[in-house]
């Protein structure tokens, strides 16, 4: 397996070392160790069952690993779900996640509940420091749409624009709360090829803002574009690490993954 080549006095943004997750008997993570580097977009590849997503519900704090460990930036972390935006982790879902019942503006704005500076408290009373934190995160939502292009569907629901549309507020949400990580679960998944290119060209900005990008997705060409490292799981095991070439090149990945159509 290639060696991933960084700067050592670079502490990497996350880190995995000997993660594994079992499901009763089922070993669906075993002994996975790579990181990812600060400013970077590193991809994970594999076939369904692989373990990707698995993966992802570790950083998260859905799955507790049976052995092994994450560090953030350099610190011993272990993640709850509830304070995901506090420590800057944000993660898109397959499922989108909107809530159809909000507008666009205020499923984006769910993305900043967690940087929220007032109390429950304050909010039930309409206190002068609560209408400050709610016009921020208004601030801080339309920004982000505005990012993604998708200002002028602030008032619209969900459920009434085309799915690429969607896909983008979903994206608009995760990245609306400045995450130092973005965990960006099949993001390409349902759209044209015009959107996955749009896609691809957003994906390129966010490192930019200092973000580290993990990109879980099937659609190969997007993974190959605009990922700098890429990850291969197969059956729970990391079988490759390396640049999009050295990947492309290695004949164990060609067996387990590319060599097939993906489903």
């Amino acid at each position: 397996m290639e060696e991933l080549h960084t700067d050592q006095s670079v502490l990497p943004r996350l880190r995995f070392t000997d993660i594994s997750v079992r499901f009763g008997g089922l070993t669906a993570l075993d002994a996975v160790s790579f990181a990812v580097p600060p400013g970077a977009v590193v991809g994970i590849i594999g076939p369904n069952g692989a373990g990707k997503t698995t993966l992802f519900n570790v950083v998260c704090g859905f799955t507790a690993p049976a052995a092994g460990a994450l560090e953030l930036d350099g610190k011993p972390f272990r993640p709850l779900p509830r304070l995901l935006t506090r420590h800057g982790v944000a993660r898109t879902l397959q499922g989108l996640g909107l809530f159809p019942g909000l507008t666009v503006l205020d499923n984006v704005m769910l993305g900043l509940e967690g940087t929220a500076t007032h109390t429950m408290a304050e909010d039930a009373l309409l206190l002068p420091r609560s209408r400050r934190g709610e016009v921020r995160l208004r601030e801080g939502a339309l920004q982000a749409m505005d990012e993604l292009g998708i200002v002028t569907y602030a008032a619209a629901l969900p459920d009434t624009l085309p799915y690429g549309i969607r896909k983008k507020a979903a994206l608009a949400r995760a990245l609306a709360g400045s995450p130092r990580l973005l965990l960006l679960d099949e993001p390409a998944g349902g759209l044209a090829q015009d959107d996955i290119d749009e896609l691809a060209e957003i994906i390129r900005r966010v490192p930019a803002t200092g973000c580290s990008v993990v990109l879980v997705e099937h659609h190969v060409d997007l993974v190959m574009s605009v990922c700098e490292r890429i990850a291969v799981l197969d059956f729970g095991k990391l079988i490759a690490e390396g640049t999009p070439a050295a990947v492309s090149a290695n004949q164990a990945v060609t067996d387990a993954y590319l060599g097939v159509e993906p489903v």
